[in-house]
């Protein structure tokens, strides 16, 4: 249950300002490391700025939802917001700069198909990736390097409960409790859509997935011209309970807020900030604080002892792109 869940506990955040302050602090923890190896100051221009990070966090968590889509076999809701939801508690802690998006997001769906039980071998997985056999091996050797470390900055905490099942909850509830809408079904095409477009925001880090699910379907009731306040004050029982009820009205503005005020960075923004990034992560400068040979491999005489940035040869465009 949610209620109970290391999810409400410790990955439920207050305010959205809770959350710049902690990518704020992974930008300077990263930061404070990277001078004290004597490669760059803490104030190099070279490095990454906390709102840059985001943007860049935003680009790849779409192209992981990207790749999410055109997985073969077909990826199910609840794995890829499992994923989705390790990618973003991983870089409320951690920098971009120090572990490269890239990896972190093929990780996070990697471990959210072992974690929801989508049982996909690493073969069928790495074979998504738009890469010749060597690479695809590659890709591999390092999502197996950097999943104890994902799992670790996670704290342990895999669970994730998605609005999804509460969502399907709630339109049974309407079928069956609420004889005033005809067809519940309706209103699903607007809910989904809804709860794609939120997925993208920080919702996910700031409400219950039941009060998602529920945003979702009176959102949808609300664009189809239905009037849904009175589930809310008989069948939900919400109507003597109005400090509940206006804590839920102002969640609800609040979601709309995220997804109105979302904005996927612009294709310029994103090269430019590419180019820092792999800077940071070039060979010249070194900045990963956690260059580590890959275990299980270290006494393997077939396999070059390199660090991450040197074998790093596959890129952005090697991953397939959505249709």
């Amino acid at each position: 249950m949610y209620h109970s869940s290391t999810q409400r506990r410790h990955w439920t955040f207050g305010s959205e300002d809770e959350l710049l302050r902690c990518r704020a602090e992974a930008n300077r923890k990263f930061r404070s490391k990277a001078a004290a190896s004597g490669k760059v100051q803490q104030s190099d221009p070279v490095l990454l700025e906390p709102h840059e990070e985001l943007l860049l966090c935003k680009y790849y968590e779409k192209r992981l939802l990207d790749f999410c889509a055109v997985f073969k076999p077909a990826m199910p809701r609840s794995v890829v917001g499992t994923a989705c939801m390790y990618f973003k508690r991983f870089y409320l802690n951690n920098s971009v700069m120090e572990y490269h998006p890239r990896i972190i997001m093929l990780t996070c769906a990697f471990l959210a198909c072992k974690v929801d039980e989508f049982n996909v071998s690493s073969a069928q997985f790495v074979g998504n990736l738009r890469e010749s056999p060597v690479g695809q091996e590659k890709a591999l050797e390092q999502i197996l390097e950097y999943e104890l470390l994902l799992i670790q900055q996670l704290n342990f905490h895999l669970i994730v409960h998605n609005p999804y099942r509460p969502f399907e909850g709630f339109l049974i509830d309407l079928k069956t409790r609420y004889p005033v809408l005809e067809n519940p079904e309706v209103l699903r095409k607007t809910a989904d859509d809804f709860l794609n477009r939120v997925a993208l925001t920080d919702a996910y880090l700031l409400f219950a997935p039941s009060q998602i699910a529920l945003t979702a379907i009176l959102s949808s009731g609300s664009r189809a011209g239905i009037n849904m306040e009175s589930y809310l004050s008989e069948s939900l029982m919400l109507k003597e309970d109005r400090i509940s009820l206006a804590k839920l009205l102002d969640g609800m503005k609040c979601m709309k807020n995220l997804i109105k005020k979302y904005e996927l960075p612009r294709p310029e923004e994103v090269a430019a900030l590419k180019q820092k990034l792999e800077k940071c992560h070039s060979s010249e400068l070194s900045l990963n604080m956690n260059p580590k040979k890959r275990k299980g491999y270290e006494d393997d005489e077939c396999v070059a002892k390199k660090s991450k940035t040197e074998e790093e040869e596959w890129t952005d465009d090697d991953l397939m792109d959505s249709v």
